[in-house]
């Protein structure tokens, strides 16, 4: 298979096994989105989950959150991992929201990259899923599985966006950035795979022999 071919049998594939991929993260609202998906670096989703169900009772926008305080912020979260880093992060992103952005989440990318613990990954994971706009945030599992599928090259997080915008069609961006994630980590998983096990990694390159050392994000 070209590329192409490789790109339209792994979106084929992808729809069938995740069809309407919803995204793992509890939120009631483009605030708590946000917070969720800043909670996210380096904790699942599903402590993130735990965390933020009664952390959200007390705080769903800005200036209530902002009010509750860096302290009572992080005793809720101190369970994720960089839990004092978060806190900070989120009291001082709930500020600047409340003094620059009328309390609202911004839908521009380098808005929403200005606001603390807010990288380029978080900002695209909110304007993709909440506001719509087409984005395809790179996380460990898409830059590993774009390089064991053979669509990018695993030169940089940069580099592995910039193909896969390329080879998919952008109204797919959204869906394939969560079914990938969900198939790196039921099948195509750091360890559980080299490139010769899944069935994604066998169908595509059947006669790979060797195992591929792919870079990390």
């Amino acid at each position: 298979m070209n590329k192409k071919e490789r790109a339209l049998f792994i979106e084929t594939k992808l729809n069938e096994l995740f069809p309407n991929p919803k995204a793992p993260l509890d939120h009631l609202n483009a605030f708590t989105f946000l917070i969720a998906v800043l909670l996210s670096a380096q904790t699942t989703d599903k402590r993130v989950n735990v965390v933020t169900k009664e952390l959200f009772k007390l705080a769903k926008d800005p200036k209530s959150m902002f009010n509750l305080g860096e302290k009572k912020v992080y005793e809720h979260i101190k369970t994720c991992g960089l839990a004092p880093k978060k806190a900070r992060a989120i009291i001082e992103t709930s500020k600047i929201l409340i003094d620059k952005h009328h309390g609202k989440v911004p839908k521009e990318l380098d808005d929403l990259k200005e606001l603390p613990g807010v990288g380029h990954k978080t900002a695209s994971v909110v304007v993709s899923e909440f506001y719509g706009i087409p984005a395809f945030p790179i996380d460990t599992h898409i830059h590993r599985l774009a390089q064991r599928w053979g669509l990018s090259n695993g030169k940089s997080v940069k580099q592995t966006e910039k193909d896969l915008k390329n080879i998919f069609d952008e109204m797919s961006w959204r869906n394939l950035h969560l079914q990938i994630i969900f198939y790196g980590r039921a099948f195509c998983t750091a360890r559980g795979c080299d490139g010769t096990v899944c069935f994604m990694c066998k169908s595509l390159y059947p006669n790979r022999k060797n195992k591929i050392k792919t870079s990390k994000a």
